[in-house]
């Protein structure tokens, strides 16, 4: 296989946006403690990221995530128009936006605090070319 296959691409990127989420993950923490505290265990660091309003908007990107696995690991393989399909939802939901709220305006606001995110997400646009 060649790095100009789909299913290539789309395994890539998939580690990519991994990367891109525990980076996303870490620096909302270093925001959240700043402002709330420390946080005093790792049980109570999942259950904030499960559960509180600071980093829900993380979510739809963690189903995206899953969605990518759920699509690679099927016995059936992917057809090219999934993998393309999976792929231009991949660039249409790391699209940030100074307006409106939501992912847009998080992952915005994340861009513009930290330049980890901005290497991490570099790392998916380019792989998204």
């Amino acid at each position: 296989m060649s790095s100009r296959d789909p299913k290539t691409q789309l395994q890539q990127v998939r580690e990519a946006l991994l990367e891109l989420h525990k980076t996303l993950v870490d620096s909302e923490r270093v925001g959240y403690e700043a402002a709330m505290g420390p946080i005093p265990s790792p049980n109570h660091f999942l259950r904030l990221l499960s559960d509180d309003p600071w980093f829900a908007w993380l979510h739809l990107l963690s189903r995206h995530i899953v969605s990518i696995d759920e699509a690679l690991d099927r016995r059936i393989p992917l057809t090219s128009a999934e993998t393309t399909s999976l792929l231009t939802a991949t660039r249409r939901m790391l699209v940030a936006s100074e307006e409106g709220h939501g992912f847009p305006r998080s992952y915005f606001e994340a861009l513009q605090r930290d330049p980890d995110v901005v290497f991490a997400h570099s790392r998916v646009a380019l792989l998204l070319r």
